[in-house]
């Protein structure tokens, strides 16, 4: 599709692939995408933007399958205008949408701030993270954000804090509404820096050992249904470590979808489709994805 697009300050790349962009190195072309410079490029763009152009915006590619058949619209990819951190106070700091949820953990532990360690443990950047109330062992974003900036589809530039998150189980109302988080505010509590440490080393052996973190993965495939374990399921079912054409559950983790080299996106989806329906025929039990899935088959 040829798009009549606005001048920009930042790249404005066309027919782009997005399988650099993402974690699983598979997908189609967007017909465009674009790395705005700073936040006022990104409001100008949206503001002078055709409102009839899709409009979607991604982080780092952790936790996206980008379908074969590519994306209509324009993708907004967040970068080094977004990636600031700034440490407030000595419970609190800032950290921009594209902050990696690990460095924002180990800002947070250099300035003695706890509580947000467990951002150690997630590969993804702190706009997912706000999106879908990432979180890991226990803890969640729900937990610790203050208040967070967000843009609107026209450019517009609004600051949500307590309820206005609506947030559940890897779900907010930020995501319901397509707003584009720009950054958020963090509150932990004060403690000394090697404690904090400590934990998150403990997190990241533990990660390590566990979740097959080298390989071309989007972390957890599917949410915990109510009372019980994806991993489980999925194992239970009889899928851990099998192929399906060059997609495979992990042997190390069954919950992690994994393409093995060359896969495309239609095996990854079929493949947790095929499990999805197994399971449900199984336990009865309904799998949702976790994985967010974008694009034309």
């Amino acid at each position: 599709m040829s798009l009549v697009l606005p001048a920009v300050r930042g790249s404005l790349l066309r027919d782009e692939a997005l399988a650099p962009f993402t974690w699983f190195r598979v997908g189609g072309p967007a017909d465009a995408v674009f790395l705005p410079a700073d936040e006022q490029d990104l409001s100008d763009f949206l503001a002078a933007l055709d409102p009839a152009i899709p409009v979607l915006t991604i982080g780092v590619g952790s936790n996206l399958l980008v379908r074969d058949g590519g994306v209509d619209g324009v993708v907004i990819r967040l970068g080094r205008g977004f990636n600031s951190v700034e440490v407030l106070n000595a419970t609190s700091l800032k950290a921009g949408a594209a902050v990696p949820d690990a460095i924002l953990a180990r800002k947070a532990a250099d300035a003695g701030i706890a509580g947000l360690e467990f951002y150690a443990g997630i590969p993804g950047a702190v706009g997912g993270a706000v999106i879908m109330n990432a979180g890991c062992y226990g803890a969640e974003t729900v937990q610790v954000i203050r208040s967070a900036r967000v843009m609107d589809r026209q450019g517009q530039v609004h600051e949500v804090s307590g309820e206005g998150f609506g947030y559940s189980y890897r779900h907010s109302a930020l995501q319901e509404a397509g707003l584009i988080v720009l950054g958020a505010v963090f509150e932990g509590i004060a403690e000394a820096p090697d404690g904090i440490r400590d934990r998150m080393a403990q997190i990241t052996a533990r990660r390590e050992t566990t979740q097959p973190i080298r390989d071309k993965t989007g972390g957890s495939t599917f949410k915990n249904p109510p009372g019980h374990s994806s991993w489980k399921l999925v194992d239970q079912a009889g899928w851990r470590g099998k192929l399906r054409g060059g997609a495979m559950f992990s042997p190390l983790h069954a919950n992690f979808l994994i393409n093995t080299g060359e896969a495309t996106a239609a095996d990854l989806e079929d493949l947790g489709e095929q499990v999805r329906a197994d399971v449900l025929a199984q336990t009865g039990v309904s799998l949702d994805w976790e994985i967010k899935r974008i694009g034309r088959r």
